[in-house]
C-alpha cells in the first residue's frame, strides 16, 4: 500500500482488538497513522480466553480480499480449510452433499482465536500498541475523553478521534447514539446456540467428509458442524431459547440423550462428551443491530459488529466487518491529501448502510433455509434447476449464494437480485416434473430481459 502524505490528525485510538478491530489497525498503520487499541480481555496469545464466541468462522472472498490488500491471505490460509457445500443429513442417517457453487468455488473454515492472533502480531509489527485488560466504561464526545476500566485502576484518555470496533454491546455506539438520537434497533433471536465438540477419530482422522459444512436441519432447529486443523469439528446447536422443545426444556442428562438419540442419533455417536459440554459450555445468543447513525462530527465512527452486527447463518459476520475495513482504507486514501474525518465518516456510512441493513436480513432468510428448506423436496427441486441454470448460463447466473459469498458485489445488489432469481426459478419450475426437463429456451429469454440488466456494471466487481 503506497505511503502517501497525511493532512491532518495523525493519531487514532481504537476500541476493541478483536477480528474488525486487529485488521483496521494495519490499515491505519499501513496508511501512515499512530494507532493505539484498547482492549478489555487479556492477551489472547498469553492467556486462555474463556467466553460464548464461536470457535472457528467461515472466512469467504469479502474476507479474503480484504486480508489480500495488505498481503496477509497466503499466511491465513495456512489455517483455513476449505468447505465445498453442505453436507445435509437426514433423520435415517443418508447424507446429501449439496455444492455452494462452482467445483472451484468454496468458504472456509477458520479458527477465530488463530486468525486473531496473527492478527494482532501483524498489527504490532505495524507499530500498533494495544492495551489489553481496558474496557471503554464511557465515551464522553463532549469533552474528548474516555473513560477505562483497566486492573486495579481508572484510566481516563484523551479521545480525539475514536473508532468502536468493541462488538455487538458496543459502548462507542452507545455514547454516538446519545449524542445523536438516532433510530436504533436490536433485536435478540428467539434461538440461542450450544458449541460442542465432534473429536478426531480413533486412528486420528476426521469422522465425517472435511471439505464440507454438515448440517442436522430438523424444522425448527438444527446442527451444524465445521471442521478444524485437529481432525475435530466444531458443532453447534440451534435450539429456541425457551418454550417446548428449547434450551429452557434440556435440563438434565436424560433429557438431553434422549433429544439427541430421537433427532440427531448419527452426530450423538460422535460426541463422547456431549452431557459435559451442554452443561458446561454457555449458551450464545444472537442480535441483529440495525443503527442509524455510526458516526458523530469528526470524532468517533463505528463499523464492525458495533454498527451492525448480524445473526450467523450466512456467514458474514466478519467478511463483512473485514469489508468494512477496506472499504474505510479506500475512502480514506482518496481524503488524505485534505483529510477531513467527518466527511470520511459521511461517506463510509454512505457506501455501507445499505448493504449491512441487507446482510443482515439475508443472514436471517438464510437461517430459515439451512433450518428447513435443505431438507424441503419442493426446495430441492428448485435448486437442480437453479444448478441447470449455473451450468448454461455461468456468466450471467450466479446464485445468490455465490454472489454473496464468492463476489464482492455489494450486499444489496446480490439481496435484488436473489429476489429476480427466485421469481425466475418459480416460473420455470412451474408443470416442470424432472430438473433436466427445464425449458432452456424460456430460461434464455427470462435471463436475457429480467437478470441481465441487474447485472449490468456488476461484473468487474465479482472475484
Amino acid at each position: 500500500m503506497q505511503q502517501q502524505k497525511i493532512d491532518g490528525p495523525k493519531h487514532i485510538q481504537l476500541v476493541g482488538a478483536g477480528l474488525v478491530g486487529s485488521l483496521l489497525s494495519i490499515y491505519f498503520a499501513r496508511l501512515g497513522f499512530d494507532v493505539e487499541i484498547y482492549e478489555r480481555l487479556a492477551d489472547m496469545r498469553k492467556n486462555k480466553i474463556a467466553g460464548g464466541r464461536s470457535i472457528n468462522l467461515a472466512i469467504s472472498t469479502r474476507g479474503l480480499s480484504a486480508l489480500e490488500a495488505l498481503g496477509l491471505k497466503d499466511q491465513v490460509m495456512k489455517i483455513c480449510l476449505p468447505m465445498g457445500g453442505r453436507s445435509v443429513h437426514a433423520l435415517d442417517g443418508k447424507v446429501q452433499f449439496q455444492a455452494y457453487g462452482r467445483d472451484t468455488e468454496c468458504i472456509y473454515s477458520v479458527s477465530r482465536s488463530e486468525l486473531n492472533k496473527i492478527l494482532m502480531t501483524q498489527a504490532e509489527k505495524e507499530g500498533v500498541r494495544i492495551h489489553f485488560n481496558h474496557q471503554l466504561t464511557r465515551l464522553d464526545l463532549d469533552l474528548d475523553v474516555a473513560h477505562l476500566s483497566a486492573p486495579e485502576k481508572h484510566v481516563e484518555v484523551d479521545a480525539h478521534l475514536l473508532i468502536g470496533t468493541d462488538g455487538s454491546a458496543s459502548a462507542v455506539r452507545e455514547a454516538i447514539l446519545y449524542q445523536t438520537k438516532a433510530p436504533h434497533t436490536s433485536e435478540t433471536l428467539s434461538y440461542s446456540y450450544k458449541e460442542l465438540v465432534i473429536p478426531a477419530g480413533k486412528v486420528g482422522e476426521f469422522q465425517m467428509a472435511a471439505d464440507s459444512l454438515h448440517i442436522w436441519p430438523r424444522k425448527n432447529f438444527m446442527l451444524i458442524a465445521l471442521p478444524n486443523l485437529d481432525k475435530s469439528f466444531t458443532a453447534t446447536l440451534f435450539l429456541a431459547s425457551t418454550g417446548d422443545m428449547s434450551f429452557e426444556t434440556l435440563t438434565t442428562p436424560a433429557q438431553l440423550n434422549a433429544f439427541f438419540k430421537e433427532y440427531f442419533p448419527d452426530a450423538q455417536a460422535m460426541l463422547p462428551n456431549l452431557d459435559h459440554e451442554f452443561f458446561e459450555n454457555p449458551t450464545g445468543r444472537m442480535v441483529t443491530i440495525k443503527s442509524g447513525a455510526w458516526s458523530f462530527q469528526n470524532k468517533a465512527l463505528i463499523l464492525g459488529d458495533a454498527a451492525h452486527a448480524i445473526v450467523p447463518f450466512f456467514g458474514q459476520g466478519m467478511n463483512c466487518g473485514f469489508e468494512d475495513c477496506r472499504i474505510l482504507s479506500d475512502i480514506l486514501k482518496n481524503h488524505l491529501a485534505n483529510l477531513d474525518w467527518e466527511n470520511v465518516f459521511k461517506e463510509f456510512f454512505t457506501a455501507r448502510k445499505e448493504n449491512a441493513d441487507a446482510i443482515a436480513d439475508l443472514a436471517e432468510d438464510n437461517f430459515v433455509e439451512m433450518r428447513d428448506k435443505v431438507a424441503d423436496p419442493t426446495f430441492l427441486f428448485q435448486k437442480s434447476v437453479e444448478r441447470i441454470l449455473m451450468k448454461n448460463f455461468s456468466e450471467t447466473y450466479l446464485s445468490r449464494y455465490q454472489l454473496v459469498s464468492f463476489s464482492n458485489m455489494d450486499y444489496k445488489k446480490a439481496q435484488n437480485i436473489g429476489i429476480l432469481e427466485d421469481q425466475i426459478l418459480k416460473e420455470l419450475c412451474q408443470n416442470l416434473t424432472k430438473p433436466e426437463d427445464v425449458d432452456l429456451a424460456k430460461a434464455t429469454h427470462l435471463i436475457e430481459t429480467k437478470l441481465k440488466p441487474a447485472l449490468s456494471g456488476a461484473q468487474s466487481r465479482w472475484i
